[in-house]
Protein backbone atom coordinates (compact mmCIF):
# COMPACT_ATOMS: atom_id res chain seq x y z
CA UNK A 1 0.00 0.00 0.00
CA UNK A 2 1.20 3.29 -1.21
CA UNK A 3 0.99 6.55 1.33
CA UNK A 4 2.26 10.29 0.86
CA UNK A 5 3.41 11.89 2.86
CA UNK A 6 0.65 13.51 4.08
CA UNK A 7 -1.15 10.01 5.33
CA UNK A 8 2.18 9.10 7.16
CA UNK A 9 2.43 12.40 8.68
CA UNK A 10 -1.20 11.80 9.83
CA UNK A 11 -0.50 8.50 11.23
CA UNK A 12 2.23 9.18 13.28
CA UNK A 13 0.17 12.09 14.98
CA UNK A 14 -2.56 9.38 15.88
CA UNK A 15 0.67 7.40 17.49
CA UNK A 16 1.56 10.36 19.01
CA UNK A 17 -1.68 10.78 20.67
CA UNK A 18 -2.41 7.34 21.55
CA UNK A 19 0.65 7.43 23.62
CA UNK A 20 0.01 10.83 25.02
CA UNK A 21 -3.42 9.39 26.19
CA UNK A 22 -1.82 6.31 27.52
CA UNK A 23 0.90 8.59 29.43
CA UNK A 24 -2.16 10.65 30.88
CA UNK A 25 -3.98 7.16 32.29
CA UNK A 26 -1.02 5.78 33.69
CA UNK A 27 -0.11 9.10 35.24
CA UNK A 28 -3.63 9.35 37.13
CA UNK A 29 -3.91 6.03 38.45
CA UNK A 30 -0.02 6.14 39.85
CA UNK A 31 -1.82 9.06 41.42
CA UNK A 32 -4.82 7.67 43.24
CA UNK A 33 -3.04 4.81 43.72
CA UNK A 34 0.30 5.80 44.88
CA UNK A 35 -0.43 6.47 48.75
CA UNK A 36 -2.35 3.19 48.77
CA UNK A 37 0.65 1.30 46.95
CA UNK A 38 3.06 2.90 49.20
CA UNK A 39 1.07 2.16 52.56
CA UNK A 40 0.97 -1.50 51.90
CA UNK A 41 5.10 -1.35 51.04
CA UNK A 42 5.32 0.33 54.77
CA UNK A 43 3.17 -2.56 56.15
CA UNK A 44 5.31 -4.77 54.81
CA UNK A 45 8.22 -3.43 55.79
CA UNK A 46 7.52 -3.25 58.89
CA UNK A 47 6.38 -6.61 59.65
CA UNK A 48 10.00 -7.34 58.61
Amino acid sequence: MLYTPKEKGQGMVEYALIIVLVAVVVIAVLLLLGPYVGNVFSEIISYL
